[in-house]
């Protein structure tokens, strides 16, 4: 082996790095990232954008200072033929030219200054990195979005500029009286003593009638009627040490039918006219060709009572007549704002001219403010709903956003879409539990809206909103409780216009939160909030807002509580009409199984006594039967939570073997107790109404079944008795022999009732002298 060599085995010798390091590399130069060729064609790109880019400023900035100079000098001439008029201003406008000269010319410096400026910061931008494709279509959305401000901000100022000089004819003949408009007949007078007396009572003192009409069928219309009869005239009264008449509200009719469908003859804005077709062509489009009527007659009917400003309870919403219900009310709501805005930009130009500002001068008719300028309030469940609602103004407002119509719309689609609940593919849910939660489902929210010439922006401040729309619990937050410090509830003290969708759902989130929002509408503001006192409505001042607010409610089923809220909220000296058909033959004729049905009634006179005589029947005449271990695999379904606690800690008390499900239970609870009670593990199984409401569990196993009360939804009758098919049973805890349902009842659940059974039997089972009925499927 030659010396100085290693040996090695099967491998290549490695290559030396000692001896590689030793050696010494020639030095290359340095590298000038100036001197680079890719470097000078780069500035040299730069240099030519940044001339072109120059020019076309410069081109600009003196039309900019055109028109800064005109639009200075109409608004000197318009100071100066104002200000002319008092003494001691002659000289002003030689003052005013020569100010507006010199801020011209410092313009000019100034703005070359700012020129050189933004030269060296645009240079200095454009060696920063490239940004990814993602974020570039971020940045020119909300490019779009800041846009859309900016050019609402403008038609701003170009509005506050025009107010002066903006005049509505159709607003000057309603001020003169010619015109008959619902809006303006509704809102302008005050009522007289006989009829605030009338109506200031609770219940109000009312002349019922009933209509039937073709779609709504039976209409059950209350309204409030003094002793002495106006003969549908306003009454006019002289006023005390003045020549002036005093003129009073006409007192509310019976609402008639709208046969033909003029947008014109309806008083709808010009403005949105054309836009209607297309808002309401997916509800149309089937009747098209047959007739050319551009509402349905559901829509048609509706609008009648809502046009007529009488509140409208509506228990028959469906998921087919939804859209068709909620493009009438916010086709309300849109005339409603539009002419509201109206009234108030012609009362303004009408009185800058006439130069009158105090609270003395000013005419009743001008008087068209509230205490705050919240004037519609539009409460529904989900943030699903409330997107179908701003869709839905969209359209009737601008026909499609072209851009720029709408403020704040990336931010909305973000924020009121996705969130959405998974259905199961595997174990389908009813069609109703799908329908009814579909879209975002999140009920923690609230936003408010203003509507201008021509922009809608979304995300406003309370204070500067027309629109206000808000789930209960979203608005329950913002109003907050006693001894909290920070509330607000002033926003809500001239609400004209109430809209209540999907009532029902509401009740199985929580009813107690609309309460609290209904409890603080109308109150007096702790702060001004910017009010101009001598606009003012006379009928704000007295306190009288409550009794000319619309009330519309929406629901998919007649509900007790929504009879007793038209009660004690709404008070509106228009009327209420309500719809009330008669339920036939009722869902119990959707039970597959062959098992008899006892209805047991128990005695109680009032609400009150109800829930404690409910409780008492239940411990002493119906479940001492079912203790037996013969009547194991016993459901006692409870529709309260309260109740369900009672029954709870009564059961707990006597050491019964019994499982629970209800809205607060964890998952993993729920599926032992299910587990337990198909095993026979547990004698009982309280279940609530809301968690089958939100979950729609099929339990299994279901031998005996007690309805402590009825369901609220009369549909969860036959899902839950139909859960005791052979299919869901366990064959070895009992035989189809030995099954039962027994349902609990008494004169206050007439509706519910009804609802099961039919409105005949149910009228029988509640006037019978026996106080058990059994019925056969």
């Amino acid at each position: 082996m030659a010396p100085g060599k290693r040996l090695f085995r099967g491998k290549k010798r490695n290559f030396d790095e000692r001896n590689a390091r030793s050696q010494a590399k020639p030095k290359k130069g340095k590298f000038e990232y100036r001197k680079a060729s890719y470097v000078k064609e780069r500035e040299a790109k730069n240099e030519e954008v940044e001339a072109r880019r120059q020019i076309v400023e410069e081109e600009k900035a003196r039309q900019r200072l055109q028109e800064t100079d005109s639009s200075e000098e109409e608004e000197i001439d318009s100071e100066l033929l104002f200000m002319s008029r008092f003494p001691g201003y002659e000289n002003l406008l030689e003052k005013l030219k020569k100010s507006v000269v010199t801020s011209s010319d410092s313009e000019n410096e100034e703005y070359n200054e700012q020129n050189k400026n933004e030269k060296d910061k645009e240079r200095k931008k454009k060696k920063r990195k490239e940004k990814k494709k993602n974020d570039e279509e971020k940045s020119r959305e909300s490019e779009t979005d800041e846009e859309s401000c900016d050019h609402s901000k403008n038609e701003e100022v170009t509005d506050s500029m025009k107010e002066e000089d903006y005049e509505d004819a159709e607003t000057a003949r309603e001020d003169a009286g010619h015109l008959r408009d619902p809006f303006s007949l509704h809102l302008r007078n005050d009522m007289d003593d006989e009829l605030y007396k009338v109506v200031s009572v609770t219940p109000q003192v009312t002349e019922i009638k009933t209509l039937a009409w073709p779609t709504l069928g039976n209409l059950l219309c209350r309204i409030p009627k003094p002793a002495v009869d106006s003969k549908d005239k306003a009454i006019k009264v002289r006023k005390l040490l003045d020549e002036e008449e005093k003129q009073y509200t006409n007192y509310g009719k019976v609402p008639s039918l709208i046969e033909n469908i003029d947008w014109n003859k309806l008083h709808i804005k010009s403005q949105i006219q054309n836009n209607l077709i297309k808002a309401n062509y997916h509800n149309i489009k089937d009747n098209m060709e047959k007739d050319s009527a551009l509402l349905t007659p559901l829509q048609r009917e509706l609008f009648s009572v809502i046009n007529n400003y009488q509140d409208l309870y509506y228990p028959e919403r469906t998921f087919s007549n939804a859209d068709q219900i909620r493009f009438v009310y916010c086709l309300h709501v849109i005339n409603h704002v539009l002419k509201t805005r109206t009234k108030i930009l012609h009362h303004n130009s009408k009185l800058a001219k006439s130069n009158r500002s105090g609270m003395g001068e000013i005419p009743d008719e001008y008087r068209d403010h509230g205490l705050v300028r919240p004037k519609i309030l539009i409460i529904v469940p989900f943030k699903h709903s409330c997107l179908k609602i701003v869709e839905m103004f969209i359209s009737i407002l601008f026909g499609e956003d072209k851009g720029g119509s709408v403020v704040n719309k990336l931010r909305f689609m973000e924020d009121f879409t996705g969130n959405e609940l998974a259905i199961p593919k595997k174990n389908p849910k009813p069609k109703d539990y799908e329908l009814t939660l579909q879209g975002n489902v999140d009920d923690k929210f609230k936003i408010g809206m203003a509507i201008t010439k021509k922009t809608l922006k979304l995300y406003t401040n309370f204070y500067s909103s027309d629109i206000i729309i808000g789930s209960p619990l979203g608005l329950r937050r913002v109003i907050g409780a006693e001894g909290e410090t920070v509330r607000d509830f002033d926003f809500l003290s001239s609400i004209e216009l109430l809209i209540m969708d999907q009532i029902d759902v509401v009740l199985m989130q929580n009813w107690d939160h609309l309460y609290q929002v209904l409890d603080y509408l109308h109150l007096q503001p702790k702060k001004s909030h910017d009010i101009d006192y001598s606009r003012l409505r006379s009928w704000c001042v007295n306190g009288w807002t409550k009794y000319y607010r619309q009330t519309l409610i929406f629901s998919n089923i007649e509900l007790p509580h929504v009879n007793t809220l038209l009660i004690r909220k709404c008070f509106n000296y228009a009327g209420k009409v309500k719809v009330a058909n008669r339920t036939e033959p009722g869902s119990i004729h959707k039970v597959n199984i062959k098992i008899p049905q006892v209805f047991h009634r128990f005695e109680a006179s009032d609400l009150v006594q109800a829930i404690d005589s409910r409780l008492e029947f239940f411990l002493k005449e119906i479940l001492p039967r079912y203790m037996d271990p013969i009547y194991n695999h016993t459901l006692i379904y409870i529709p309260s939570y309260f109740d369900f606690v009672y029954v709870r800690n009564r059961m707990m008390k006597e050491k019964l073997s019994f499982a629970q499900i209800c809205e607060y239970t964890e998952d993993r609870k729920v599926a032992r107790a299910r587990d337990m009670f198909f095993h026979s593990d547990a004698h009982f199984l309280l279940y609530t109404e809301r968690w089958h409401y939100w979950r729609r569990t099929r339990i299994k196993g279901i031998r005996h079944l007690i309805f402590y009360q009825l369901p609220t939804y009369p549909h969860f009758y036959s899902e839950i008795c139909n859960l005791m098919d052979r299919l869901y049973q366990n064959p070895r805890a009992g035989t189809e022999f030995n099954m039962s349902v027994t349902i609990i009842y008494n004169k206050f659940d007439a509706i519910s009732l009804a609802q099961i059974v039919g409105q005949n039997r149910a009228s029988e089972m509640i006037t019978s002298d026996s106080k058990v009925h059994t019925i056969k499927c």
